[in-house]
């Protein structure tokens, strides 16, 4: 019975035209097109963390960069929680970045959209540990966004491989 129910569900997924997005590996054309986009210096720490998760994520500067990715970040953090005396209890960390995907040899926007994800902090009585979890959130919520950065540029290059992958 398991046999049959593994053919029919492998004849569903075939007819929905359902393609792996990295086919190819690591020479194939989304991940080739990925290796060749160039991360553009972003302020501050947040922009640090950034450009290192992008970086790690892309492979880049393994190639000649074609592309440029411009990223603007807006880093937030906000009282929740309020407690009998007043001070706040628990805080939530916004990261949200307006990034773009730029042509080098035209200067044209190829992507431009946003990303974006919060996480919540426990305030606690020692500040050494209220400033430790803020930076640990802003640590993960870099990967985050970076993670969601990179699935949507390969999505598109997905889409637009020939033109994309069709220059040296």
């Amino acid at each position: 019975m398991k046999p049959l129910a593994s053919l029919v569900l492998a004849a569903l997924l075939s007819g929905c035209g359902l393609q792996p997005l990295y086919s190819g590996g690591g020479s194939g054309a989304v991940a080739t097109s990925l290796t060749r986009i160039e991360v553009a210096p972003i302020e501050g720490k947040s922009g640090w963390l950034m450009v290192n998760a992008l970086t790690d994520r892309l492979s880049a500067g393994k190639t000649t960069p074609l592309y440029r990715l411009e990223v603007k970040l807006d880093d937030k953090i906000s009282g929740l929680g309020v407690r009998s005396d007043d001070s706040v209890s628990r805080e939530r960390r916004t990261l949200r970045a307006r990034y773009q995907l730029i042509d080098l040899a035209n200067g044209a926007v190829l992507l431009d959209a946003t990303a974006g994800s919060d996480a919540g902090i426990d305030v606690v009585g020692s500040e050494y540990a209220t400033i430790a979890a803020e930076n640990s959130a802003l640590e993960r919520l870099s990967g985050i966004v970076a993670d969601q950065m990179v699935s949507r540029i390969a999505l598109y290059t997905r889409r637009t491989t020939p033109a994309l992958t069709a220059r040296p």
